[in-house]
């Protein structure tokens, strides 16, 4: 029988997760290859839209974990890109826990911070498994997902001797680079990726801004967070790496734009899972772009472990009368 509903803080969430970055790491592998054995549901996302504001949108990401007793649950997220001039984050998001047995929602779990965190767990998981030796790394975008990334990229052991920050706000890239060791700003977006061997594109561009292969010609690792940034052209000269396949063609990306460009998808040679088990090595002819969608199950998994702890610890605040007056059907 339920009997209550739990609601966790970003500042709980963020407490937990950050006790032990490696760690989360760890756990975001773990469900990557649960989701390539099969043990997932990860069916597609879902964007509302806006046709007054076209830029801003809210998605909905469902997806359940198998097991004993096994996760259900729902991301709700909002990326509305005008809240930085407002002095808002861009993203906000709550994640809904859901018993697998009865259906019942368990939980309501800032989410903003669980879907930052699980994006940077995610690129340093393949900057881990794709450019582990990696010396020199450049940022395009350097906002809340940067910084994030910037810190698990520390996290996993990645040896920057050198970071390159650019931002089309000079502002946020000096701020970014107070923070970072060995980080000074890069005065163009070209120069970020020409002196980098990891490239991050984290940025909040809706349509591709780099068009010249020339760029990515000494074969960097692009992590592709932002996944609009760079041109079909460029994506068909590289080897591909994404999260999922079915996933990240969709929405325009660029995977998805080199697709309606040939008509079929032999430009995406392997998923990260394949990387991860060994199945596919990436050849060092050309550069190697990893292009993450982001997988529900990705939240699901870190937002299990955060309500368990919250729940063990104390620091969740729970109502125990959420589902009172509820009787069966009759």
């Amino acid at each position: 029988m339920v009997t209550a509903f739990s609601v966790v803080s970003a500042d709980t969430v963020r407490a937990i997760l950050d006790a032990d970055l490696p760690g989360v790491v760890d756990l975001v592998e773990r469900t990557y290859l649960r989701h390539d054995a099969g043990g997932t549901v990860n069916p597609p996302s879902y964007f509302l839209r806006f046709p007054d504001d076209p830029a801003a949108r809210i998605i909905a990401l469902p997806a359940a974990l198998d097991g004993e007793p096994g996760v259900a649950g729902l991301k709700w997220i909002s990326s509305f890109p005008d809240n930085l001039d407002r002095g808002l984050p861009r993203a906000s998001a709550v994640l809904v826990l859901n018993d697998r047995r009865t259906g019942f929602p368990t939980a309501c779990v800032e989410a903003s911070v669980i879907s930052a965190t699980r994006t940077a767990a995610s690129a340093a998981l393949a900057a881990r498994a794709l450019a582990g030796s990696a010396r020199r790394v450049g940022f395009v975008g350097a906002g809340l997902i940067a910084a994030r990334i910037a810190e698990f990229l520390a996290a996993v052991g990645i040896p920057a001797e050198r970071v390159l920050l650019h931002d089309h706000n000079p502002d946020r890239a000096a701020r970014l680079a107070e923070r970072v060791d060995r980080a000074e700003v890069a005065r163009t977006a070209e120069e970020a990726v020409r002196e980098s061997d990891l490239v991050v594109f984290a940025t909040t561009a809706g349509t591709p801004h780099v068009t010249d292969a020339d760029w990515l010609a000494h074969r960097p690792v692009v992590l592709h967070i932002s996944l609009r940034d760079l041109s079909p052209q460029i994506v068909l000269g590289a080897t591909n790496v994404v999260d999922d396949v079915e996933h990240c063609l969709q929405a325009n990306t660029s995977p998805h734009l080199a697709e309606q460009l040939t008509g079929n998808r032999d430009h995406v040679h392997a998923t990260l899972a394949d990387v991860l088990t060994g199945r596919f090595t990436p050849p060092g002819d050309r550069p190697v772009v990893f292009s993450p969608f982001g997988l529900g199950v990705l939240d699901l998994a870190l937002a299990e472990v955060v309500h368990g702890r919250a729940l063990a610890e104390g620091t969740a605040t729970v109502i125990p009368s959420f589902f009172s007056g509820l009787h069966p059907d009759r």
